[in-house]
């Protein structure tokens, strides 16, 4: 896709953060959006300011109900009478030691960082495919190329992301589809993504940091807006890119990942070691 003018985005996780941003952007090129998000009250917003000029339409949803996504996808078409861009960008974080966490708790988060990836690409995938060209945008993250400690689920969650996104990238090449897709690996965004996760109290037991400040020191690392990681994402759907890293962040831990493929997991534990309250 070399324009998004007169086209028609379906972005999730559009009631703040990157979804807002990206929807915004998008609305100033002339692109129509089918917005949603479980927070109605934000999506809401997110919708008044992309002003009048394009036509927005919303949904509160829920990405881990597939028969929901599915739905969702049908309505976005009937509505619009088409699709070219779909974002996958709804996600959650959960922090706690593996040996502490509930197969709950990786459930749920896989249920929505990845199966509501997988839901909303193979829901929209065969309207892309109509509309003779359309893009698949997934969002990972920079812990989808770097494991973290105390990160199990989350990191599992966007490797899987990033292994789901890559193969379908070399599946539409391999048919020959008009449609294309892109992983993005964001660093650290400005976004509420970290007042929203789930905290076990192991990470406090590994840090000796109480929740509340273990969660201040990790937004004090969020140095990239979401507007500054939207253009990015755009740019890099425009060149077709098939990975597109954020931040300054992201850069120097796929370099050090690269440079140290084991080595760096004992610099990423020393340095979080070094830090306990």
């Amino acid at each position: 896709m070399k324009t998004f003018t007169d086209r028609t985005a379906a972005i999730t996780g559009a009631g703040s953060g990157i979804g807002r941003a990206l929807a915004l952007r998008l609305a100033g090129e002339g692109c129509h959006l089918a917005l949603a998000d479980r927070d109605a009250a934000g999506l809401a917003e997110t919708a008044a300011l992309a002003g009048p000029q394009i036509r927005v339409t919303t949904s509160e949803l829920d990405v881990a109900d597939e028969k929901a996504v599915f739905g969702w996808a049908d309505e976005v078409v009937a509505d619009h009478g088409g699709v070219h861009l779909v974002v996958n960008n709804a996600g959650v974080a959960l922090s706690g030691t593996a040996g502490s966490l509930s197969l709950d708790d990786y459930r749920w988060i896989m249920d929505i960082n990845f199966w509501g990836v997988v839901y909303g690409t193979k829901a929209f995938l065969p309207h892309l495919e109509a509309a003779g060209e359309g893009h698949v945008v997934n969002l990972s993250s920079i812990f989808g190329v770097a494991a973290q400690p105390l990160m199990s689920g989350y990191n599992a969650s966007k490797y899987a992301v990033r292994g789901f996104t890559e193969s379908l990238r070399q599946d539409l090449e391999l048919t020959g589809s008009a449609v294309s897709a892109t992983c993005v690996h964001p660093g650290g965004i400005r976004t509420n993504i970290a007042k929203s996760a789930r905290v076990h109290a192991s990470v406090t037991a590994a840090t000796g940091k109480a929740t509340d400040a273990a969660t201040a020191e990790f937004e004090r690392m969020l140095n990239t807006t979401p507007d500054r990681a939207a253009r990015t994402i755009l740019d890099g759907v425009r060149r077709n890119q098939r990975r597109v890293l954020i931040g300054p962040d992201a850069w120097v831990i796929d370099s050090m990942v690269r440079l140290l493929p084991a080595t760096y997991q004992r610099i990423v534990t020393g340095v979080v070691r070094s830090r306990r309250g």
